[in-house]
């Protein structure tokens, strides 16, 4: 690629701009794919601790990840972007997920601070997106900071200096086409760290991280937590740690496919083309009956009636899993209805879908 001869910001604006509906053609496999992305690797230890290095711990964690989900769910083509202490270069991980045409993106870190500081402790999971405090920026900056291991990193990514505010302007610009996906793995995953893995909750957030920005399917980056804290590194460290990270991030993901494979279903009505009838307001579920309703948003927060996350819609309900609250618009008995419902929901969000419950009680 030849140097740019035009200011940053417009050529890097340009260039994702034009990148991403590129991305979003491609046709999706008939198996399910995920790319798991430890951090890191080779020449690039990434944030170093007393005793660990961040790039072993996300590796170990990473290959365990895609083991569980290999052992568990056959119909899953499971890839890495490293399988082995090696260094990959970000552009190159991307490359490797849109290239596979992958469903999900899964990156794996450690967290840092200076060492002159006090060290917090806590789990975080990041989307793409603009920060929106210091402390977001300042973990992108220290992942971003990988590209320095790479030759010509000025011209490959445009001009972009992960040490300088500057670059990450970029980021209030862009529009995820993933990012209701991304935010609800982000969501299943954070809380299954929290309850399974009993980790500080440091939260879902959003920031501009490099490794994220080109890929063309949900994608979520998941800080473990602080190596910088003893008692936390220790705990990474460990090979139950490790197994127990490994695993809540597994049932995370687990979840999301769940879901993945209910929007898939298709209701197979020979009347479809025939006119729906009116849809019946939401009832407490009778014992045998069988209901249909939209879900539409999932959140680790209750909501209110009317309240504005809900875009207008109405008579809304909700279901509990764990800590998530799944928030469900409409109900009626009648196929036809619901898809009407569906069709309604989904302009305002595109990611709803359909599902049935019996007594009150979601059964697929």
């Amino acid at each position: 690629m030849r140097p740019c001869k035009k200011p940053f910001l417009l050529l890097f604006l340009g260039t994702f701009l034009f990148f991403f509906p590129v991305q979003l053609i491609y046709a999706q496999n008939d198996q399910f794919t995920v790319v798991i992305d430890p951090g890191h690797g080779g020449k690039d230890p990434g944030a170093v601790g007393s005793a660990a290095k961040e790039k072993d711990i996300v590796l170990s964690v990473g290959l365990k990840l895609g083991e569980l989900i290999e052992q568990n769910h056959p119909d899953v083509k499971v890839l890495y972007t490293r399988d082995k202490d090696r260094f990959v270069e970000l552009n190159q991980r991307a490359e490797i997920a849109n290239r596979e045409h992958a469903d999900l993106f899964i990156s794996i870190h450690c967290n840092a601070l200076d060492r002159r500081r006090t060290s917090p402790q806590g789990v975080e999971t990041f989307v793409l997106g603009l920060h929106r405090s210091k402390d977001n920026l300042d973990v992108a900056k220290a992942e971003n900071a990988v590209i320095m291991y790479e030759d010509d990193y000025s011209v490959k990514y445009e001009g972009f200096n992960p040490n300088e505010p500057e670059s990450y302007i970029i980021f209030e610009f862009m529009a995820n086409e993933f990012l209701s996906q991304s935010v609800y793995l982000a969501t299943l995953v954070q809380n299954q760290l929290i309850t399974s893995s009993r980790r500080a909750n440091r939260d879902v957030r959003q920031a501009g991280f490099l490794v994220l920005r080109e890929v063309a399917m949900p994608s979520i980056l998941i800080e473990l937590g602080y190596i910088s804290n003893k008692q936390e590194e220790k705990y990474l460290k460990s090979a139950s740690g490790q197994s127990s990270l490994a695993s809540s991030i597994y049932q995370g993901f687990k979840e999301y496919k769940r879901e993945y494979d209910k929007k898939s279903h298709v209701f197979t009505d020979s009347h479809r083309d025939s006119e729906p009838t009116a849809a019946l307001p939401i009832t407490s579920g009778e014992a045998g009956k069988k209901e249909y309703r939209v879900q539409f948003l999932v959140s680790s927060y209750k909501y209110e009636n009317g309240a504005a996350a809900f875009k207008g819609l109405n008579p809304v309900d909700f279901y509990t899993d764990g800590s998530t609250y799944k928030y469900t618009y409409g109900s009626t008995s009648d196929q036809r209805a619901i898809e009407q419902l569906l069709r309604e929901a989904r302009k305002k969000f595109k990611d709803a879908f359909i599902v049935e419950f019996e007594g009150g009680q979601r059964v697929r």
